[in-house]
C-alpha cells in the first residue's frame, strides 16, 4: 500500500490499541486505560482523530467515541476509524470496516477509501453543495476505485489473496450526514430517542427487499446461493476485495473442483456475466434537525445480537448518567459481549452535541421496564419464602 502524504498521515493517527491480555503492550501504552471485555477478549480504542482526548469535538461540536472489541473469533478483523481534517470542507468522516479471511484488506482500506473520498469529493466540496446526484457519482466513484487498487495489491502482494472487508462511511457536516454503505454494518440515528435506521444489510438470504435484489443479482451475473452463502461460500453480497468473486471467478471454480466441491459437469454449464460480489455502495442523504441526538455505526457483531432501539435506549441512559461517549461506546460494546456475541464488534457514536444529557429524564420506557423487573424479582423471593415454609411444615 502506498504510504500517505504527511498531512494525511497527521490527520490519520494510528490506533490507540491496549491488547488486555498483553502486559507488555499494554506497558508501552501508557496514556491510554484499557477497557475491560469479557473474558479473554481485546479491547481497543479505536478513535483516530488528531485530538488529545478520546471524546472528542469534531465538526460543530460533534463529539466522537469509538472502540473495537475482539469476540470469540480466533482474529480481530474490524476496524473504526474517526478522522477530523480540513480534507473534507468541515465534514467529518467515520467508517466502521468489518475483515473476513485476514485482516489485509481492512489495512489497505482505512486509509485509502479516505484518500478517494477525499478526492473524488473534491474536498468536501461536493458535499457542502446540493446536488446529491453528483455526490452519490463520487462516492461509488471512490468506492469502486479504492476496491479496484485493493483487488491489486492483493494480487500483486499475494497476502492474505481471499480477504475483504465491508466498509461503511459516515460524513457529518452542515446538519447534514451522508452515509456511503457496503456490507451489513448499519447506522442508527437517535430523534429524541426513537431509532431511525439508515441502512440496510447486504446479504444474499432474507426475504426483505434488499435481500431479494441481492440474490436476484447474483443469479443474474451466474452465480448461485446454497444456505445463505454465495457458491456456499460467503454470507455477505457487497464487499471490498474477494477476488475470487470479482477478478479470479474461473480460479474459484478451478479449485472448487480439485477440492471435490463441485462436479466437472456442474462448472461446465457455469457461466459467469459479472461480479458476484460488488462494492458499489448504498448512498443515504439525511438532514438532521433540532431532535437529532446521536450517531450510532456498529458492525454487525452489535446488530446480530441487539436491536436498534435497545441499542439507541442502551446509549441514551449511559450518556444520561455521565454524558462520555467514549464511555457510552464502551459499555455498548461490552454489553454485545455479554450477550454471547460471536462476532467482532466496532462501534463509532457521535453525540452530536445538541442534547443536555444531565437534565434528560429517565426514559419512561426504562422506568416501567424496571419497575417490573423489580416486582418480578419480589415476587420471585416471596414463591421461595412461602415454599420454604411449605416444605418445613
Amino acid at each position: 500500500m502506498a504510504l500517505s502524504s504527511p498531512p494525511l498521515q497527521r490527520s490519520l493517527l494510528l490506533n490507540r490499541t491496549i491488547d488486555v491480555s498483553n502486559s507488555a503492550h499494554r506497558s508501552s501504552k501508557k496514556n491510554a486505560a484499557p477497557v475491560k471485555g469479557r473474558g479473554g477478549s481485546r479491547c481497543c480504542s479505536a478513535i483516530a482523530i488528531d485530538a488529545p482526548s478520546a471524546a472528542s469535538a469534531g465538526a460543530a461540536g460533534v463529539r466522537w467515541g469509538s472502540v473495537k472489541l475482539q469476540g470469540a473469533r480466533e482474529e480481530m478483523e474490524d476496524d473504526a476509524v474517526v478522522v477530523r481534517s480540513d480534507d473534507l470542507d468541515g465534514f467529518s468522516y467515520a467508517a466502521v470496516f468489518d475483515g473476513h479471511a485476514g485482516f489485509s484488506s481492512v489495512k489497505f482500506l482505512r486509509e485509502e477509501l479516505y484518500k478517494e473520498c477525499v478526492t473524488t469529493l473534491q474536498s468536501g466540496l461536493l458535499l457542502s453543495g446540493k446536488d446529491l446526484n453528483s455526490t452519490s457519482k463520487a462516492l461509488q466513484e471512490a468506492f469502486e476505485r479504492a476496491d479496484a487498487k485493493l483487488l491489486h495489491w492483493l494480487d500483486k502482494s499475494g497476502e492474505e489473496v481471499e480477504s475483504g472487508s465491508t466498509a461503511t462511511v459516515l460524513f457529518i457536516g452542515n446538519e447534514r450526514i451522508f452515509v456511503a454503505h457496503v456490507g451489513d454494518s448499519c447506522v442508527v440515528l437517535s430523534r429524541s430517542g426513537k431509532a431511525e435506521v439508515l441502512t440496510n444489510p447486504h446479504r444474499p438470504y432474507g426475504r426483505n427487499r434488499v435481500s431479494l435484489q441481492e440474490i436476484k443479482r447474483i443469479r443474474e451475473a451466474g452465480g448461485w446461493i446454497v444456505d445463505g452463502r454465495i457458491c456456499g461460500d460467503i454470507s455477505v453480497s457487497r464487499a471490498f476485495g474477494d477476488m475470487r468473486f470479482k477478478t479470479k471467478k474461473k480460479e474459484m471454480l478451478e479449485k472448487g473442483l480439485e477440492e471435490g466441491r463441485w462436479s466437472p459437469k456442474f462448472i461446465s454449464r457455469v457461466q459467469f456475466t459479472g461480479d458476484l460480489v460488488t462494492a458499489t455502495p448504498d448512498i443515504y442523504q439525511v438532514t438532521l434537525g433540532s431532535d437529532a441526538e446521536f450517531i450510532l455505526l456498529a458492525s454487525d457483531g452489535l446488530w446480530d445480537y441487539m436491536n436498534s432501539s435497545d441499542a439507541v435506549n442502551f446509549v441514551r441512559d449511559q450518556l444520561r448518567k455521565h454524558g462520555d461517549v467514549q464511555l457510552a461506546c464502551e459499555a455498548l460494546g461490552r454489553a454485545a459481549l455479554d450477550r454471547r456475541s460471536q462476532d467482532n464488534v466496532s462501534i463509532v457514536i457521535a453525540d452530536l452535541g445538541r442534547t443536555d444529557w444531565q437534565s434528560l429524564p429517565l426514559q419512561q420506557e426504562s422506568f416501567v421496564y424496571e419497575m417490573g423487573q423489580a416486582f418480578a424479582t419480589i415476587g420471585m423471593v416471596s414463591l421461595g419464602i412461602w415454599m420454604s415454609f411449605q416444605f418445613s411444615l
